[in-house]
């Protein structure tokens, strides 16, 4: 029975990631990123959803920003990823574990009517402050990167 138990923890341990995808929304002229609060408990977080099925990586991102921030880009770069454990939305059962793959999204225009807005605060700030208010340890080196000059900064 104990070995059952074990290989179970062995097996649910080493289970694949579920997939998001996560737009940082920066603007090009100041650095600042964009951030936006969760619904549930209005942490402060990056635009963040499931993959899509009829979308690239980079276009569920491009998606992701505009539903949940307003954010009209056309461009959309991956820097890097990180981890967190998604409760799931009606609050019972396990933890997921989820990888969020982030892409870097130069703002065009941040629309006043977009799918989310009644739902969510948003506000710019520097890379650096954003990290400050993360929960995510992973995303919060990600935004420092963005303060970081010359080649050591994410590309």
């Amino acid at each position: 029975m104990k070995s059952w138990g074990r290989r179970l923890r062995r097996l649910l341990a080493g289970r694949d990631r579920a997939l998001q995808v996560g737009a940082i929304c920066h603007d090009p002229e100041t650095g600042q990123v964009l951030m936006i609060t969760s619904r549930g408990t209005g942490r402060w977080i990056i635009p963040k959803g499931w993959t899509m099925p009829d979308r690239s990586l980079a276009e569920a991102a491009l998606q992701e920003a505009w539903e949940e921030a307003g954010v009209r880009a056309e461009d959309a770069q991956e820097i890097g990823s990180y981890r967190y454990d998604k409760i799931p939305d009606d609050g019972q059962g396990p933890p997921i574990p989820v990888e969020v793959r982030s892409f870097l999204v130069p703002v065009l225009e941040l629309a006043e009517d977009f799918p989310e807005q009644g739902q969510r605060t948003r506000r710019w700030m520097p890379p650096s402050e954003a990290a400050t208010l993360v929960a995510e340890a992973e995303l919060a080196e990600l935004l420092r990167s963005l303060d970081a000059p010359g080649p050591e900064r994410a590309a």
